[in-house]
């Protein structure tokens, strides 16, 4: 079982995208971390970023896609991705916005990429 978009204060479950992990139905795989830009470089990467976002949030699979940058730490930006399984997250890594956000990273000043991989299992209200 898979949730749907998270919205506040509420979890639906949608099989019907489920995937299995070590065997177990309902389990869905996240990846948490941070990447560094170049700060004086962060305003021009807006819009790599934001396409980047908004074609992974499009794909299959894609539960839940977001940066943040962080407030006390200029250029450090925030990543949280949730798939509801590897299948998923591997057609990710061939997509086109993919290619074009890595084709970036040079001009972006784009450095220190630090994500894991997390295999989780069915999310419930916190």
């Amino acid at each position: 079982m898979i949730s749907e978009r998270f919205a506040p204060g509420t979890v639906k479950v949608k099989p019907e995208i489920g995937g299995l992990i070590n065997g177990k139905a309902g389990a869905m795989v996240i990846i948490m971390g941070t990447v560094r830009l170049d700060p004086k470089r962060l305003d021009a990467a807006r819009p790599a970023m934001a396409a980047m976002v908004e074609g992974s949030r499009a794909e299959a699979g894609c539960l839940h896609y977001a940066y943040a940058e962080d407030v006390l730490d200029r250029g450090l930006v925030r990543v949280s991705e949730f798939w509801s399984d590897h299948d998923a997250l591997a057609l990710h890594r061939t997509a086109p916005h993919m290619a074009a956000w890595r084709a970036a990273w040079p001009d972006l000043g784009l450095r220190d990429r630090d994500l894991q991989i997390i295999e989780a299992g069915e999310p419930r209200p916190y």
